[in-house]
């Protein structure tokens, strides 16, 4: 199967599970609860990552699967082996609370390069798609990121971790973004910041996430000509397009400079 009949079924997939999203939000009926103390997991959740791997199941049958609910395994990410890795609902807290940033993201790579990825926003009404070195699409219209070079002049995305104890690090590189850029937007959905990213909407996005989050929103704002990379190496054996872990995705005249000042951030270099 080529890679372009691959990305129509996670496609038409992606869409099938957007449909039960909105379903659920319409009925209000979906239990939730937390993992780990701090995460909020709805049923709408468990019950689209089901029916995706069913689907996958359905037409590739025996590859393997890293999903936020139901397969989250990670050592996947270091085997060569085909690997579909899909987050059923990206921002579950904007689910549950009524608001319009979710998405279905679905990558699938091969080698350890992703090779295809859909990310879907039901309630927005745009599906983003890329093939690898095939370029992006929104709505299947090519997309471009953007061509800021100034810092000044950057409106950058940027999300917080669930744990708060976790968050006061991050502070020092959000007082960095304030002081420097234009200004910070967080919408709390990692895959449609890379996404945003794609189109030019923001000119750049940093953060730690989950592979499931970024894996296709990488690859879509790679095709659209963005830049991606990380603040510092990842380790070993994981492959740079799963590592989900201090991303930098910016528009390509920005990623030095944006990179350079974080890192100063995180030394405590930088003057607010």
């Amino acid at each position: 199967m080529t890679p372009a009949q691959r990305l129509e079924i996670a496609v038409d997939i992606a869409h099938e599970a957007g449909r039960m999203i909105v379903e659920a939000r319409e009925r209000q009926v979906f239990g939730h609860r937390y993992k780990h103390g701090h995460e909020l997991v709805t049923d709408t959740d468990v019950e689209v990552d089901t029916r995706i791997g069913e689907r996958l199941e359905e037409h590739f049958a025996g590859e393997a699967r890293l999903s936020e609910e139901l397969a989250p395994d990670r050592t996947a990410l270091a085997s060569p082996r085909a690997l579909w890795v899909v987050d059923p609902i990206d921002g579950t807290v904007n689910f549950a609370h009524g608001l319009r940033h979710v998405a279905v993201s679905i990558g699938w790579a091969s080698q350890g390069r992703t090779r295809l990825g859909v990310v879907h926003a039901p309630f927005l009404g745009e599906t983003f798609t890329a093939l690898d070195g095939q370029g992006a699409r929104c709505n299947g219209e090519a997309i471009h990121a953007s061509r800021t070079t100034e810092i000044a002049h950057a409106l950058v995305g940027t999300g917080f971790p669930y744990r708060r104890d976790s968050r006061p690090p991050l502070m020092r590189r959000l007082s960095a973004v304030l002081a420097h850029c234009q200004d910070v937007r967080r919408n709390g959905s990692a895959a449609l910041d890379l996404c945003d990213v794609a189109c030019g909407r923001l000119d750049a996005y940093y953060e730690s996430v989950s592979p499931w989050d970024c894996a296709a929103g990488w690859l879509i704002a790679r095709e659209a000509g963005a830049r991606t990379g990380h603040l510092y190496p990842g380790p070993a054996g994981i492959p740079e397009d799963l590592y989900g872990e201090n991303l930098l995705v910016t528009s390509p005249g920005l990623h030095a400079a944006l990179g350079d000042l974080l890192r100063r951030a995180d030394a405590g270099e930088v003057e607010p």
